[in-house]
């Protein structure tokens, strides 16, 4: 198929989302897939709300989406498109529009990555329309252009060699997940239950906290760690940005990895920069906390950084591990979260932060703790790292494939498909 098509004619079905929020049930079984779940051919079906089975029943009432399907976000962003996996049985959250891909005239998973490639990603861009949310209206993704497919053969062959690698990334956070529900059962175990190495030995003493182990302490947050804030550099100083080298975290750089070492910030700040703005540096292994907004989102920086002032750091500089204060801050959420303040926005304010308690153990348990979980940890970022690579190795040749500027046809593909050890 060699003349460019529109969307509508490689669809069976073209569906847009209810235009009003699915009643959310944190115990329903139904991913509730909204515009900020869809990334360029992925999703985050895991990590999205959910709905229960009554919900799943009315919000599907135009089409169920079904195994092979695609997602597509029209809105806030625009672009952000994936396929629907086998044992998935999504609700669309507003804005998104449901694809289900022609067998006969299309493989869905190419059509997949080739709405996620850089040009067509661009033509969505100019085509979206508003001036305050751009968006894409029903009648564009219906006519949307789609130009010089391959023949179902090569299409198929291309899919398999751009999911070889999303394949590859799904494996290694299987293994990440297990890792880290890992690190936290021994947390949990340890410094919830009280179950720690040599517990029967010792007696229990009341604190604030309710019973702790004799020995351990509860100190305020701001005589347990350095506590430290940031700043951002003024936008009118163009010599506090150009060029700069000092890596600059925003909360969305967090809440966009979701990862448990952040991976470095695309922006940077000059020295200049750092100097005339209320931004510190801070020390790799740092624990970062987004605390405006979107509270609690976690990152350990694996470099010498600076942040905005959306954030609580606490530098490694105490006798507690990395590992045991992103435990601590990821066990205290709830907590956390109600000493929040602000009309317009939430903010946990680094003077009320300074004052939560913090559970104290005995040194000689912390690095108990410290030793027992430093492999897994480092196997984690090992394995965030890869896919990092992963994903950029992927990202740079799925433009070329799917346009037809690589030639794949001497791939061996039964090397490309990835096997999960036991």
């Amino acid at each position: 198929m060699n003349t460019e098509v529109v969307l509508e004619d490689l669809c069976l079905l073209i569906v847009d989302s209810e235009h009003k929020t699915a009643p959310k049930d944190s115990d329903g079984l139904h991913p509730l897939i909204r515009t900020t779940d869809l990334g360029k051919g992925r999703a985050d079906f895991a990590g999205a709300q959910r709905v229960n089975s009554e919900t799943h029943a009315l919000w599907t009432r135009r089409a169920v989406p079904a195994k092979g399907d695609l997602i597509l976000a029209r809105e806030a962003p625009v672009g952000g498109v994936s396929r629907i996996p086998r044992g998935i049985e999504p609700v669309l959250g507003q804005r998104t529009v449901l694809l289900r891909p022609d067998p006969a005239m299309v493989d869905s998973q190419f059509l997949m990555y080739r709405l996620a490639s850089g040009d067509l990603q661009a033509r969505m861009a100019e085509m979206s329309t508003g001036s305050t949310v751009p968006h894409l209206n029903m009648g564009d993704i219906r006519n949307f252009p789609i130009p010089q497919l391959p023949s179902l053969n090569v299409q198929r062959r291309i899919a398999s060699v751009l999911s070889a690698f999303d394949k590859l990334i799904e494996i290694n956070e299987r293994r990440i997940e297990v890792l880290s529900n890992a690190i936290q059962s021994v947390y949990r175990a340890w410094f919830v239950k009280l179950r720690f190495p040599g517990h029967q030995e010792g007696k229990l003493v009341n604190s604030e906290l309710g019973k702790i182990p004799r020995g351990w302490t509860v100190r305020p947050a701001g005589e347990t760690f350095e506590v430290l804030g940031g700043g951002t550099p003024s936008k009118k100083k163009p010599e506090y940005w150009t060029d700069g080298h000092i890596p600059w975290f925003t909360p969305s750089d967090l809440t966009g990895s979701r990862r448990r070492f952040a991976p470095e910030p695309k922006t940077r700040i000059t020295d200049v920069g750092l100097l005339k703005s209320a931004a510190r540096l801070f020390p790799a292994g740092s624990v970062m906390m987004t605390s405006r907004a979107t509270l609690g989102v976690l990152g350990i920086a694996t470099v010498e950084s600076a942040c905005n002032q959306g954030f609580i750091v606490i530098p490694p500089k105490h006798e507690m591990s990395q590992q045991y204060v992103y435990e601590w801050l990821q066990s205290q959420a709830g907590r956390l979260e109600k000493i929040a303040t602000g009309a317009t926005f939430k903010e946990i304010t680094k003077g009320a932060f300074k004052q939560f308690p913090v559970l104290v153990p005995s040194s000689e348990t912390l690095a108990h703790f410290a030793e027992v979980v430093e492999h897994p940890s480092q196997m984690i970022m090992s394995l965030e790292h890869a896919n990092q690579l992963l994903a950029q190795t992927r990202d740079l040749v799925l433009p070329r494939l799917v346009t037809g500027q690589l030639d794949i046809s001497d791939i061996d593909l039964g090397v490309l498909t990835p096997t999960e050890p036991g």
